[in-house]
Formats: C-alpha cells, sequence, structure tokens
C-alpha cells in the first residue's frame, strides 16, 4: 500500500526537502507553456534530510510503476536516494555510477532510468562566469563546502584531464562529517586526475574559516551545503576572511543566503565577486526537463536566455 495516488496527467515530481518553497513551481508551467509540454504539472515529494531509505525506495517504486508518473528532478537527496534505490533503477548512466549519487529519474521504453545530470548543469553555470583559461592563469584555488553531490559534480567538471592546464591548483573540500568525505576521496580517485585535493573535517564554522583563510588570491569559494536555504546559517563566521579577488559561489538562489550577505560585507575591501545559484538553478532544471520530456532545450544564445527571462518572470509573478 502506497500513500501516493496515481497521476490522472502526465507528472513530473521534485523530490527535495521544502519543494513548496522553489520558484520551479511557478516556473514549471511557464517553461511548459513555453516547450510545448501540454498539460503536463509538477508536484513535490519533500523528505527531511536523511530520511529512512524506505521512505526513499516507496517513493522511487510508485514513479516507476505508475504510467502517468514520467520522472523526477532530485535535490538534497541525490546520495541518499540512489543508495536506498539502487536496485529499482533499470539502467543506470555512467555519471551516476561513478558518483553514486542521481538527481534526474526518466523513463524510456518502460525502463527507468537513473541519471546524475550536475556534472553537466554544474559546469554549464561555472563555464558561464570564469572566462577559459582562469585558472591556467591565476593559480587560483577552490574551496567547496559540503561534500555531497554539488560538489562531487563540480570538482568533477575542474578536475577533467580534458581541461589541461586550467584546472585549480588545488581543491579543498570540507565536510561536518567524515563518511561523505570518504566518499568524495574515493571517487577523485577514480577520476585519477593530477589536481591536488585536501579533504577537511568541519564540524565548526570556525575550521571553515581557517580552510579558507590558506587559500591564493583569486579563489572560488563554494556554499555547497545548504545553509541559507535547506536550513539557516552559513558554513562561515562571520570572523571569515575571503580570498583577494576571490569569487564566492552560494549555490543556493532562495532563502537567507547569509554566506553572500558575509561576501557583500567584504566585497570592497577584498574585491569579491559574488554569484549566486540562479543560473545553476536554471541549467539544473532545463537538463532534467530536457531528458524526462525526451526534448532538447538549448543551454545558450537567444533561445536560452528566453527561458531565462521566462523564469525570471514567473518566479516574480
Amino acid at each position: 500500500m502506497t500513500r501516493y495516488q496515481p497521476a490522472t496527467v502526465p507528472t513530473f515530481y521534485f523530490i527535495g526537502v521544502t519543494t513548496g518553497k522553489s520558484s520551479i513551481m511557478r516556473v514549471f508551467p511557464a517553461w511548459a507553456r513555453h516547450l510545448g509540454l501540454g498539460e503536463s504539472v509538477i508536484k513535490g515529494m519533500d523528505f527531511p534530510l536523511h530520511a529512512d531509505p524506505a521512505a526513499y525506495r516507496e517513493a522511487v517504486a510508485f514513479i516507476k510503476d505508475d504510467p502517468l508518473s514520467l520522472g523526477a528532478l532530485v535535490t538534497t537527496h541525490k546520495i541518499d536516494l540512489f543508495k536506498a534505490a539502487r536496485d529499482l533503477f533499470d539502467v543506470v548512466d555512467p555519471h551516476a555510477t561513478l558518483m553514486g549519487e542521481t538527481s534526474c529519474l526518466s523513463k524510456r521504453e518502460g525502463k527507468l532510468v537513473c541519471h546524475a545530470k550536475d556534472p553537466i548543469s554544474s559546469g554549464l553555470a561555472i563555464d558561464g562566469f570564469l572566462r577559459p583559461g582562469y585558472f591556467a592563469e591565476t593559480g587560483a584555488e577552490v574551496m567547496s563546502m559540503g561534500a555531497g553531490g554539488s560538489t562531487i559534480a563540480l570538482t568533477w567538471h575542474l578536475m577533467r584531464k580534458e581541461r589541461g592546464a586550467d584546472v585549480p591548483s588545488r581543491i579543498v573540500v570540507t565536510n561536518r562529517s567524515q563518511p561523505r568525505l570518504d566518499e568524495i576521496a574515493h571517487i577523485h580517485a577514480e577520476l585519477g586526475s593530477s589536481v591536488l585535493v585536501e579533504y577537511v573535517l568541519a564540524n565548526r564554522p570556525e575550521l571553515n574559516d581557517r580552510a579558507m583563510a590558506g587559500l591564493k588570491p583569486g579563489s572560488l569559494v563554494i556554499n555547497a551545503t545548504g545553509l541559507g536555504k535547506d536550513a539557516s546559517g552559513s558554513p562561515i563566521t562571520d570572523a571569515g576572511v575571503f580570498p583577494e579577488r576571490g569569487i564566492a559561489w552560494d549555490l543556493n538562489y532562495r532563502g537567507d543566503l547569509v554566506f553572500l550577505d558575509q561576501a557583500r560585507r567584504q566585497q570592497a575591501a577584498r574585491g569579491l565577486q559574488m554569484e549566486d545559484g540562479w543560473t545553476y538553478f536554471i541549467h539544473g532544471w532545463t537538463q532534467v526537463i530536457a531528458e524526462v520530456f525526451d526534448i532538447t532545450i538549448p543551454t545558450s544564445g537567444p533561445a536560452f536566455d528566453e527561458i531565462s527571462r521566462i523564469a525570471v518572470g514567473a518566479a516574480k509573478g
């Protein structure tokens, strides 16, 4: 017996923590009209952080077996849901296999397909605000706080051998618990990259401050913890000092965004560039929507700009 009711129209699910607060609930209907998705609707599935594996399995089994349930975007629970429901997936794409996570569930020819789209969407977002050759020219480093799916994807993109010399001179990954650090270290080892990576157990914000203080000028500092959206606060304290001419990137686009407030107070003195998660949000969703509905959505140019404009208008509406 499942707590989920069979879909009566083509339904796309959003598996998260506080899905009702997300702009996508207003944006998707506008995009659906623009993309010609007919009467398709979006529906949220909320789970607490690190939910019972049985709850994840129930949701995945329902989507798999319900004819009008087309697929899902998964956020926050990417790793936990993958582990809980691994045997329910008929096909697992190479990124999902390597990273041990899923951000997208789709169906093809009666089979449930598990994808990890973050390596693509995060790469598109980074390349949107960092010029080609940035790391090769500056020798800058990267610090990502939070060792979940987003950091796995971001670091994969930045460590790829195809980038040649345009890779960070060092990557620092911090996390509040050791097991996730061990997992990401294992994934990085599989990549065979020459980039130096340090893994820092930071169960107090002061430890993130300390790690950030050791970064070179121009370095990229990422809040990939969910703090500011899924929970209140920031992974650093108000005493934390950003690298000179650094870039502060908060993967959140909604919530308190305390991390960006802290960066803003240092912006003039440290010469900081600040980025929120809005473009990451756009790429993340459009990559999954394209997969679930089996359509092509541009990632740049006038057609992508129009999709972004529609999203801004719907989010504010």
